[in-house]
């Protein structure tokens, strides 16, 4: 099993930060190599993404999820890999991401440690789109504010919000939820052939300019 892990820090509130990383069907609008993200519901989705030249597809559930804290999620079928993403306020408008993701080589060429070398500088890649796009438009294009824990949904506020909500400082990173290891608390990580979604998660609305590379149309505010 090879790991990935990287922190950056990004210059928005933590709550517009986590917010729009619930916006998985807009990856493909500012991140290489995401090609499509389908979203079934608020903890499963299919990915299609493109890694040296090579089209890997895969569903993944989201496993844990707290706002402003942490997404984790693992994959249920196609390419195994699981992982979690956790944000960190060090200030009003300043937000620590802290990245890691755990991926099981499929190929000779992948065991060798090739690819993986290669995914990592797509990770370093999709980190700084992420942190362009967010920091240039100032603040989410949506978000989902329900929580996940052990692969079941919690919507305890229902709270849905558009492109016309203003981003605020949330609460800092304790805890999170989130258990150990890559699943951030699904109890199992990552083994043999189960593995995750690059974040996996779920369907959210408003932010809908997320253009024709985008399955099932704009993204859905979870």
């Amino acid at each position: 099993m090879e790991r990935i892990q990287k922190e950056f820090e990004i210059s928005v509130p933590v709550r517009a930060a986590y917010d729009q990383w619930t916006q998985f069907e807009e990856f493909p609008r500012f991140m290489d190599g995401v090609e499509e993200v389908v979203q079934t519901d608020n903890t499963h989705l299919h990915w299609r993404v493109s890694v040296a030249g090579k089209q890997k597809e895969w569903d993944a559930e989201i496993t844990e999820q707290v706002p402003d804290r942490v997404i984790a999620w693992r994959s249920v079928s196609g390419t195994p890999n699981a992982g979690q993403v956790r944000f960190e306020p060090i200030g009003a408008d300043r937000t620590r991401v802290m990245f890691a993701m755990e991926y099981q080589p499929e190929t000779a060429v992948e065991k060798a440690g090739d690819a993986v070398g290669v995914l990592s500088r797509k990770v370093d890649k999709t980190v700084e789109d992420f942190k362009e796009f967010i920091e240039q438009r100032g603040r989410e294009t949506g978000g989902w504010r329900g929580e996940v824990h052990h692969g079941q949904e919690h919507d305890r506020t229902g709270e849905r919000m558009g492109t016309s909500n203003q981003s605020g400082s949330s609460s800092g990173m304790s805890g999170g939820g989130s258990g150990s290891g890559m699943t951030g608390g699904s109890g199992s990580g990552m083994t043999g052939g189960s593995g995750s979604g690059m974040t996996g998660g779920s369907s959210r609305e408003g932010g809908s300019q997320g253009g024709g590379t985008m399955g099932g149309g704009g993204s859905r505010n979870r």
